[in-house]
C-alpha cells in the first residue's frame, strides 16, 4: 500500500500468507468478507472493532476491493471504539488488573439502580417484585447508555454511580422523565391529549414542539452515520426541554380552560412517544412508573 507507510517509509504491505506457508488475521478477515457478500449476499458489513486495528481493517478491505469483492453494492465499515477507562482514567481493570467481566458490572448496575429505585418510592407503591423489575430496567439501561451516548471512537470512564443518577446526561434521567409523563396522563381524568394549533404557546411549549419535531430526521442521521451517540444526546435535551416545560407550564391545573389542558397533554404524549421510540432504538426499557 503506497499510502501506508512503517517506521522506515517504505510502504507497507498486508500479508496474507506468511513465507512459512502459515495464515494470519489477514486470511481470516478477506475469507470472512468474501463468504459474507457471496455465499451470505450482505450488502453492508459492520465491523465493531477496537480502533487500534484501524490500519489493518483499511488494508483488508482495500485488498477486498482490489479483488473485485467490494465495490459499489457492497460496503465495509469499521466503527471503531475507543477504551473504557476507570475513574482514575487508566483502562478498566478490576484490582487484580484483570479485564473485568460484563455480566459483573451489570449485577453490580442492576443492584445500585434497585435501591435507587426503592429510595424514590417514598409513598411505597412498588411492590418487591416490581422494585426489582425496576431495577433491572434502570441498572442494564444505564449501562447501555453510558456506551451509547459516547461516540464510539472516545475514551469514556465508567462510573456506575454517576450512571444510576437522576440528575444528568444519563438513561435514569429520561426513564424519569417518561415516568413522569405517563403519570400524568394517568391523572388526566376525561381531559384528552388533544393538539390546538390556533393557541398562543409559551416559549417552553414552543420549544419543546420544535424540538419533537426533529425526531424523524435526527433518528434518520444517526443510523446513516452509525452513530447512537447522536440519538442519544437529542434525547436528553427532549428530557431537558420537557424539564422545563414541565416546572413552567402547569398542565392539569384547574385554572387552565379546557384547550390549554389538551394542548399541554398532546405535548407531554408527543414527548413520551417520542422518548419511548427513542429508547427502544437504542435498546434501553422505559417503565410506566417509577
Amino acid at each position: 500500500f503506497d499510502d501506508v507507510k512503517g517506521p522506515d517509509g517504505q510502504p507497507v504491505p498486508l500479508i496474507v500468507q506468511k513465507s512459512d506457508g502459515g495464515f494470519g488475521y489477514a486470511a481470516t478477515d478477506l475469507s470472512a468478507i468474501r463468504d459474507r457478500v457471496f455465499q451470505l449476499k450482505a450488502d453492508t458489513l459492520l465491523y465493531v472493532v477496537d480502533a487500534r486495528q484501524s490500519l489493518h481493517f483499511k488494508m483488508v478491505f482495500e485488498t477486498a476491493r482490489r479483488a473485485g469483492w467490494l465495490g459499489e453494492e457492497v460496503k465495509a465499515v469499521q466503527l471503531a471504539f475507543g477504551t473504557v477507562l476507570g475513574k482514575d482514567g487508566k483502562p478498566f481493570k478490576t484490582r487484580e488488573g484483570e479485564t473485568v467481566r460484563l455480566v459483573d458490572l451489570l449485577d453490580e448496575a442492576v443492584e445500585r439502580a434497585t435501591a435507587v429505585v426503592r429510595e424514590k418510592d417514598v409513598k411505597e407503591q412498588l411492590t418487591e417484585e416490581q422494585i426489582a423489575e425496576r431495577g433491572a430496567e434502570v441498572g442494564i439501561g444505564a449501562v447501555k447508555y453510558a456506551d451509547l451516548s459516547t461516540s464510539a471512537a472516545r475514551d469514556y470512564k465508567f462510573d456506575l454511580d454517576q450512571m444510576v443518577s437522576l440528575n444528568g446526561d444519563t438513561s435514569v434521567y429520561l426513564q424519569y422523565a417518561y415516568a413522569r409523563i405517563q403519570s400524568i396522563l394517568r391523572r388526566a381524568g376525561e381531559a384528552r391529549p388533544v393538539a390546538h394549533p390556533e393557541l398562543a404557546l409559551a416559549p417552553a411549549e414552543r420549544a419543546l414542539g420544535l424540538h419533537l419535531d426533529q425526531f424523524g430526521e435526527i433518528a434518520s442521521d444517526a443510523a446513516a452515520e452509525y452513530a447512537p451517540h447522536k440519538l442519544a444526546a437529542y434525547l436528553y435535551q427532549t428530557a431537558s426541554l420537557y424539564t422545563t416545560f414541565y416546572d413552567q407550564c402547569h398542565v392539569l391545573s384547574a385554572d387552565n380552560p379546557p384547550e390549554v389542558v389538551e394542548n399541554r397533554l398532546f405535548l407531554c404524549d408527543l414527548t413520551g412517544r417520542t422518548l419511548h421510540q427513542g429508547m427502544e432504538l437504542l435498546g434501553i426499557r422505559t417503565p410506566e412508573q417509577l
